[in-house]
């Protein structure tokens, strides 16, 4: 296919005509779409079905490690549990705890306890500080930057490279005593599906931020989510800082929140044993346990960490034929116009995709406006920003293979429509 640069603007007009003919067609099937997140699907769920089964009356709540699941105690989580999630985050059991059902919410009050009272190290409590900071590599997760933006804290972009974060950028950054972190998914990246490579991941055992209680948010959401057999290997950052002697550095999640059961999973976080200890005394007032019925139902169905490999592999036998068609779909439609690029993830749950610049919320309001829908343009910058206005995150997971075709097709159509206008407007 010809660049549409290339088209006179008759051409442009004339096709901008057969292009709307096109999408009133779509407009017509009243579709009710929905890849606006990275939801699991029916299918997905389902896999996880018999761990409904795995307490009754008949099995009781007792752990292997003897511990009544009904009662209170145990702030840390089972013994065989935190076991388990320590094996997937490749730290010891005494470097995690087991939480709720949401690593967002172990996120959220980590930043929340920072601002109260600091972390470990911390001669202040944040909230302290005359400003605060936090490095937010774009296009990155929009969670992660609603936390930020809720506490107050200033956000500042970090570029994402095909190797993860600029680390030029994140060195000269926390030379400033005032930023006190950055947010980071090492594994799959939401939204580009980048893995840190071993020189990036290495550049940030070596930093030497300026604040002392720096803090690296490591969220490593897609550890074992592959796509593929041969995955992409992450670098251990936590092994790099102990032989750095800045263990302290980092602040490790997780959860099986795309594993097992979306909404009632487990989540946690791993740190050092001066971290947990620190956490642990704030954590005590809070709560006094979280849900050990939770984590006896998945012990029971996975366990161990083969068991959740295993598992995986089914999920991505699931998720990769969508990943592929949607990319099969995106070739051949966009291919040789030169108004797009894409990423191709080998895990992980999202694709990230650039549109001429000015595009992007033409695109997503088209498609919006057709049936189907996406994230908001611009929702994975700092304050909902996308100074290009070209990121979309496309989320193939929840729509069936069907759905998923039709929705792909109408993206594409939505593209080419925004495309030519954006041209149009330019040859004004």
């Amino acid at each position: 296919m010809e660049a549409l640069k290339n088209y006179t603007v008759r051409q442009l007009e004339e096709l901008l005509r057969e292009l709307m003919e096109e999408y009133r067609g779509y407009q017509a099937r009243g579709l009710a779409l929905d890849m606006s997140r990275g939801k699991p699907n029916t299918d997905q769920l389902d896999l996880c079905q018999g761990m409904l089964d795995t307490v009754s009356s008949s099995l009781g709540a007792v752990s292997g490690s003897g511990v009544d699941c009904r009662n209170y105690g145990l702030l840390e989580g089972l013994p065989e549990v935190r076991r388990l999630l320590a094996d997937m985050l490749n730290v010891r059991e005494d470097e995690i705890i087991v939480g709720g059902n949401s690593s967002l919410n172990m996120m959220y009050d980590c930043m929340s306890r920072a601002l109260l009272y600091g972390v470990y190290g911390s001669d202040k409590p944040w909230c302290k500080e005359p400003e605060i900071k936090f490095l937010c590599p774009v296009p990155g997760y929009d969670r992660h930057f609603a936390i930020t933006q809720h506490f107050g804290i200033k956000m500042i972009n970090i570029d994402m490279t095909p190797e993860g974060p600029d680390m030029d950028q994140v060195e000269k950054y926390v030379a400033d005593p005032s930023v006190k972190g950055i947010w980071c998914v090492p594994k799959y990246s939401n939204p580009t599906g980048v893995t840190y490579s071993n020189r990036v991941v290495r550049r940030f055992a070596k930093l030497r931020p300026a604040a002392q209680d720096f803090r690296i948010f490591w969220d490593n959401a897609y550890t074992i989510h592959d796509l593929y057999e041969e995955g992409d290997t992450l670098l251990d950052l936590f092994a790099l800082l102990k032989d750095e002697d800045k263990e302290d550095m980092v602040f490790i999640f997780g959860s099986t929140s795309k594993i097992s059961f979306a909404g009632a999973g487990l989540a946690a976080v791993a740190a050092s044993t001066n971290n947990i200890r620190f956490m642990m005394r704030q954590m005590a007032i809070q709560t006094i346990s979280y849900d050990k019925i939770s984590q006896l139902m998945h012990v029971r169905f996975f366990g161990d960490y083969s068991g959740i490999k295993a598992h995986m592999k089914k999920h991505a036998a699931i998720l990769r034929p969508k990943f592929e068609l949607v990319e099969d779909i995106l070739a051949e439609e966009l291919s040789g116009l030169e108004v797009a690029r894409w990423t191709k993830p080998r895990g992980g749950y999202f694709i990230s995709f650039e549109t001429m610049p000015g595009c992007a919320k033409r695109t997503v309001s088209l498609c919006k406006e057709a049936g189907v829908v996406l994230t908001a343009a611009g929702a994975a910058f700092p304050y909902g920003i996308d100074p290009k206005n070209s990121n979309i995150r496309i989320a193939p997971s929840y729509p069936t293979l069907g759905e998923l075709e039709t929705a792909a097709r109408l993206f594409c159509l939505a593209v080419k429509i925004a495309s030519v206008e954006n041209l149009l407007i330019r040859s004004v």
